[in-house]
């Protein structure tokens, strides 16, 4: 980097919290050991100002440095969503004196001389499109992205092998980042509640406990999937009425045969793959 020597830059090469440091900023705990991994897939259930979006743009901005031809892309629900985490990359490298020369900027977009890229997208499937040879693939407000939107952008990072970052507030136990979060086996799974961030009175975490309501609050502060607030039934109703006892109405004979009985040539109709056609019931 152009205002240290080569010494030091190499070590910030190869430790982004070192990086971090340089940039101003002294990561937590949870924070130096996400810069430090190598995991392909990171899910991040972080509270409301944990600092989240924060380390995942070190890191976006500490890839497309020290990578040359990279490509970070961030993929938020709304671009205005992606803007504002895009202008957290954006700060760090300029505070860091632009060490890498910039050949093009804008609003939504960083190209660098060493050919690496930063893109910001809003999350519209139809506008993300085409993207290839993905390093960073990020994707922030994770709880209410589309699944479809989720699912259209994995395969961007089939060839490249790069890693894939999710990070939300849990929004109710719905959509793809809840299935991730059920999944967390094949993900390297950080979780910080609000009352583990040093950063975050007490005082006020216990006047948000008030004026949001336990539900709001466990959501958006404890990092907790708790039921839809507008929901009629709860996740567990819901689930609890699916079962694989009853068989399907219209389905082959064969099929239900060692559930019901014998099929008779006067029932066997009623278990057809389709219904009888409409004249049938006419009067």
């Amino acid at each position: 980097m152009s205002h240290l020597n080569f010494a030091s830059d190499l070590v910030v090469g190869l430790d982004p919290v070192r990086f971090a440091r340089v940039a101003g900023i002294e990561p937590d705990d949870w924070q130096a050991r996400l810069l430090r991994s190598t995991a392909p897939r990171i899910l991040l259930n972080v509270t409301r100002q944990g600092g989240k979006s924060s380390t995942v743009g070190l890191l976006a901005c500490h890839t497309v440095l020290y990578e040359p031809g990279a490509l970070v892309l961030v993929l938020s629900p709304s671009e205005r969503q992606s803007k504002e985490l895009f202008r957290r990359i954006l700060a760090t490298y300029r505070m860091l004196g632009r060490p890498v020369p910039g050949t093009a900027e804008n609003a939504l977009s960083l190209e660098l001389e060493n050919g690496s890229r930063v893109v910001a997208l809003p999350g519209k499937e139809g506008t993300i499109r085409g993207y290839s040879g993905v390093r960073l693939l990020i994707i922030d407000e994770a709880a209410k992205v589309a699944d479809d939107l989720y699912r259209a952008v994995r395969p961007m990072l089939a060839v490249s092998g790069g890693r894939l970052a999710v990070l939300s507030t849990p929004f109710g136990r719905r959509g793809f980042f809840y299935d991730c979060y059920q999944d967390r086996a094949n993900w390297e799974y950080y979780e910080v509640p609000a009352t583990a961030c040093p950063r975050i009175p007490a005082a006020f975490l216990a006047e948000e406990q008030r004026a949001m309501g336990a539900l709001w609050y466990a959501s958006e502060y404890l990092c907790e999937f708790v039921e839809n607030i507008n929901s009629v039934f709860t996740y567990a109703d819901v689930m609890g009425a699916f079962t694989s006892d009853v068989a399907p109405l219209f389905a082959p004979a064969e099929s239900v045969a060692a559930a019901v009985g014998p099929i008779t040539p006067a029932v066997r109709p009623l278990f057809a793959l389709e219904a009888p056609p409409a004249e049938e019931f006419r009067l």
